[in-house]
């Protein structure tokens, strides 16, 4: 396992690092990677506590965020830095402190619905982290068990399948793949925002809403161009707040327009 696992897709173009949101991985933005190529070459991150990435002991924003910079830095040719950076819910929070902090790395960034304000609900998360937690993976012996198991706590199908890609089978039987228990204890965290002094971060930023999603309001605005002076607003209709996922031919279309803007 490494501190940080990274996919490529595509080899010519600018390069596009995406960074997930909680539960993620980085394979969740393939398909939008993929209608990217061959403009961009797409780096698909699994951020800290995730996927195929190293368990921490703490749960911090600033810490994934100076990983996050080293990777990049590592499996990037100077010569294709700066790059553009797509991060979504907590993903958006670290692609956020990545950009104040290591300007130089970045040329444009996306903040998919999400904002840098500190605090608000994380009940649903507190639920899903729980259901999981307390599932009993001795007596699964297939995805389609675990999946029948947490039906009753989770009934929404879409969100199960989601979260059921982080089951994983092992020798030792099938195990998840996040850092649940740290994840858990680190929920306020997780809705916090880290203080970043006077930092602000120059270049162009999209900030991407759901229409139907409550995680951005306008109201919020103000500061995030205190931070981020060039932002731009888009509400993406119709969309809640797994934007990519819910309207990705907006998204993709979204992104287009923004890394070709003059």
């Amino acid at each position: 396992m490494r501190d940080i696992a990274t996919t490529l897709i595509g080899d010519t173009g600018t390069r596009v690092v995406f960074l997930h949101g909680l539960f993620g991985r980085g394979k969740n933005f393939t398909s939008i990677a993929k209608t990217l190529a061959p403009e961009y070459s797409s780096l698909l991150v699994d951020l800290p506590n995730h996927g195929d990435s190293q368990w921490t002991e703490t749960f911090s924003y600033v810490n994934m965020a100076d990983s996050v910079a080293a990777a990049i830095a590592e499996v990037t040719d100077p010569d294709d830095l700066p790059v553009h950076v797509v991060g979504h819910s907590m993903g958006g929070k670290v692609a956020m402190v990545l950009a104040l902090r290591h300007p130089e790395l970045i040329d444009r960034l996306v903040v998919v619905d999400i904002g840098p304000t500190a605090g608000g609900s994380m009940g649903v998360f507190d639920h899903l982290l729980s259901s999981l937690v307390d599932l009993d993976l001795d007596q699964v012996d297939s995805r389609t068990a675990a999946d029948q198991a947490l039906q009753e706590k989770i009934p929404d199908p879409t969100v199960r399948g989601f979260l059921l890609q982080n089951l994983r089978a092992t020798s030792a039987g099938y195990a998840w793949q996040p850092n649940l228990a740290l994840l858990h204890a680190s929920l306020p965290a997780i809705g916090d925002f880290p203080d970043v002094g006077e930092a602000t971060f120059g270049r162009p930023v999209l900030w991407v809403a759901g229409e139907k999603s409550d995680y951005v309001s306008r109201d919020d605005l103000p500061l995030m161009r205190s931070l981020f002076p060039r932002t731009t607003l888009l509400t993406v209709k119709g969309s809640g707040h797994w934007v990519h996922s819910e309207k990705p031919q907006a998204f993709v279309t979204a992104l287009q327009a923004f890394f070709e803007r003059a």
